[in-house]
């Protein structure tokens, strides 16, 4: 097993590289092209751990994370919450007026559409936002730019033309920690979260029966949302984060209910809220 190593999909300035070195300094980084050799990283134990985003407060949820993390068997250890800024940058002597098109990850392009209309850019889709930025270190086209994190520019050696560009200030990404083993920590005077799936029974108002059992037990969901199974055009998977940990009594019995109206039930892991939730509620 390999330790003191944490993998991340992305390139080397990548905002998960970035999360990373927040979180973890001194680790090794593992960078991975995909999410796939990321979860396979942490798996066949290349990596003690994983920093992978699951959520951004302006493109939403991060696709097909919502579907590895299940079927994997890999657990949330930790979160973070990494406050996203882009940066317009260009290959050395690039200005503004020259650039024709723009170059980034499908959620950073989503993210920074006024400065895409203001200079009327093409947006183009890369894998993920340092790769674009290396790949315009290389092309040398003073008319390509990319959307990238300002460890992108230092490290590729790139002009930044403008800084903070996205399009809301409040841009923020929300990252879980995985492992191949559960660690649950230690009672705190911090809230704790547990993060779980589960699949309703198709009987009448499952759903509404399943979710009573946490309003009857005065417990705080701070997260729910369904997607879609096995290709089939349903709600049929939910997945939950919701304060408390699995052996407190008032959860416990929320879980036992749960089991009434649902096929499958599978916690992914119980760990310590970040401090950034306690600032929003702050500004509830």
């Amino acid at each position: 097993m390999s330790s003191k190593i944490i993998a991340y999909q992305g390139e080397p300035g990548a905002n998960s590289h970035m999360a990373c070195a927040d979180v973890y300094p001194g680790w090794e980084t593992l960078p991975c092209a995909s999410f796939e050799d990321a979860f396979a990283a942490i798996s066949e134990g290349r990596a003690e751990l994983g920093m992978i985003p699951i959520e951004n407060s302006l493109a939403g949820r991060v696709a097909d994370i919502h579907h590895f993390l299940p079927r994997s068997d890999l657990h949330i250890i930790g979160e973070y919450f990494l406050p996203i800024h882009f940066h317009l940058l260009a290959v050395k002597g690039a200005k503004i007026e020259d650039l024709r098109s723009v170059y980034s990850h499908v959620h950073a392009l989503g993210q920074c559409r006024k400065i895409i209309r203001q200079y009327n850019l093409k947006p183009v889709i890369t894998g993920d936002t340092a790769g674009s930025a290396r790949e315009v270190a290389e092309w040398g086209d003073k008319t390509r730019a990319s959307l990238a994190p300002l460890m992108a520019a230092e490290i590729y050696g790139l002009d930044v033309l403008a800084r903070f560009v996205e399009d809301e200030d409040h841009n923020t990404t929300r990252f879980v920690v995985l492992s191949r083993e559960a660690r649950r920590p230690p009672p705190g005077p911090g809230p704790t979260l547990t993060t779980f799936v589960f699949r309703v029974r198709n009987v009448p108002a499952a759903l509404y029966k399943a979710l009573g059992a946490f309003a009857t037990n005065n417990l705080n969901m701070t997260k729910l949302e369904s997607y879609m199974v096995n290709g089939e055009f349903a709600a049929t998977q939910f997945l939950v984060d919701v304060e408390g940990r699995p052996e407190d009594v008032n959860l416990s019995r929320a879980l036992e209910e749960l089991q009434f109206f649902s096929e499958e039930v599978r916690i992914l892991g119980t760990y310590a809220a970040h401090p950034f939730r306690l600032r929003l509620g702050e500004r509830a």
